[in-house]
């Protein structure tokens, strides 16, 4: 049994597996400047009298070695639009405050250390791992990250919905700010890497670094032309109604319906070691099925990562990356309302057009490779906090609950071996940033938000108009 303690809550999280994998991948390190700052964990022996501190030491100013002259990727622009309800208002003591029912911890930065007052325990490690990654980039960029205090929503849905703010409505405008893994068209919250960038041990998913590896490797052991062609999809089931209905696209006696859904049982896979559920051993089908859960699913990343042409079945909610990606160039969508129909006709199109369908596929795996590394996550998360934190008119304050979190408290303790730890020392950030963030692109505006929803209409129709031209064909429309 492992113990965090953030705030006066003490989090309790059972091990379910006690075997780590003690083999570390090494990086090239040429051309690294000799004066690299290392800052390892540096843990405390501890016995009954004793508990686990933060080092004193922590850099406190970020000096880059290199100046960037990169532009980040393009789902950096909508920050600016994330942030753009608390423009004109700002964010007061009284609009932050009304976020707190829906919070399951506030974190607050000053001078640099984080303070952490938990309110509810979250899904398995959620919230560890989402404040392991805040801590993560604040050794990755020192003194960069404002003081500021958020709140944050660790379930599955957005929370604070457009339809309970009014602007014509003081006591209701603005909302309040809430951190969150998903959006939605209709709800304020504000979108923020999910904690499975830094791993999810309790499925035995690595941290994305060391994972999108793996994956670029398994796509390597089957040629796309060599994959089975049909659409793959293995997963829960029975967490929402929408991933209900896609399993009756299974069964079929009128015809082959091109698709082959697993249902994942977890308990079993826990008891076996997790022998048939890695990620980079499903890229073996030509097609993979992405569908969301309760709301926007983990799995989105994993499934676009495998050479596979996706067909993404067109989701309500979005993370922070997947804004930016188009349709029919990194993947094939497919209608809620008419999945078997548009998933069968995009198996057969894709069977009949090899090279379009792969290249839909390597696009899409070159966007998530290219534009999602770990890098990228640190520095959308940099932009999204440094925004944050000019909208603050309050005085940033530790509430006396709060408690100082760093990596040492976090990890030092577990030493059992786990992949709890071991998810952790795999993404510890070693040091700081040799060069500085990519540079922000330019918001987007009215017109260019106008360009960019009409592109991907466009491509949507162009589906569709040859879904239902293949069906009205047969009769079956």
């Amino acid at each position: 049994m492992y113990t965090f303690v953030l705030g006066d809550n003490r989090f309790q999280l059972t091990s379910i597996l006690s075997t780590r994998n003690t083999n570390k991948s090494t990086k090239a390190t040429t051309n690294i400047p000799k004066t690299l700052i290392k800052i390892p964990l540096n843990c405390t022996t501890l016995n009954s009298n004793t508990t686990q501190t933060c080092p004193s030491n922590y850099p406190t100013k970020f000096e880059p070695a290199i100046t960037s002259s990169e532009t980040c990727p393009d789902y950096f622009r909508w920050i600016h639009r994330d942030l753009k309800v608390w423009q004109k208002t700002g964010i007061t003591r009284e609009t932050l405050e009304r976020a707190r029912p829906n919070a399951h911890f506030r974190l607050v930065i000053k001078s640099g250390k984080l303070y952490v007052h938990q309110y509810d325990k979250a899904f398995q490690t959620r919230d560890v791992f989402t404040i392991w990654g805040i801590l993560q980039l604040l050794r990755m960029y020192p003194g960069q990250v404002p003081d500021l205090e958020l709140l944050f929503l660790c379930h599955d849905r957005p929370a604070i919905w457009k339809r309970d703010f009014n602007k014509n409505r003081k006591d209701s405008w603005p909302p309040p700010p809430l951190f969150h893994y998903c959006g939605h068209r209709d709800a304020y919250d504000i979108v923020f890497p999910d904690w499975s960038f830094w791993g999810w041990p309790e499925v035995n998913i690595k941290e994305w670094n060391k994972l999108s590896v793996a994956l670029k490797e398994g796509n390597k052991r089957v040629k796309w032309e060599d994959r089975v062609p049909y659409a793959y999809w293995k997963g829960n089931p029975f967490v929402s109604p929408i991933r209900g209905d896609l399993m009756r696209c299974n069964f079929s006696d009128k015809y082959d319906p091109m698709v082959r859904l697993y249902a994942q049982d977890w308990s079993r896979e826990i008891q076996v070691g997790f022998k048939g559920s890695n990620l980079e051993d499903q890229c073996t089908h030509r097609y993979k099925i992405y569908i969301e859960g309760n709301a926007w699913s983990v799995s989105e990343k994993y499934i676009l990562s495998c050479d596979s042409m996706t067909l993404l079945i067109k989701p309500e909610f979005y993370d922070f990356f997947i804004r930016s990606m188009v349709p029919m160039k990194h993947y094939w969508p497919i209608r809620p309302n008419n999945k078997c129909g548009d998933l069968k006709f995009a198996v057969e199109w894709g069977n009949n057009n090899t090279e379009k369908a792969q290249a839909i596929g390597r696009q899409g795996s070159e966007y998530m490779m290219k534009n999602l590394e770990m890098n990228y996550v640190y520095d959308y998360m940099l932009y999204v906090l440094q925004g944050y934190g000019k909208l603050m008119k309050l005085n940033v304050t530790v509430p006396e609950n709060a408690t100082e979190v760093c990596s040492e408290t976090m990890a030092c303790p577990i030493t059992d071996g786990g992949l709890i730890r071991q998810c952790m020392d795999d993404s510890l950030v070693m040091s700081p940033s040799i060069k500085s963030a990519c540079d922000l692109p330019k918001p987007y505006g009215d017109y260019d938000l106008k360009k960019l929803h009409k592109k991907l209409q466009s491509a949507e129709r162009k589906a569709e108009k040859w879904t239902d031209a293949y069906w009205n064909s047969r009769g079956q429309k």
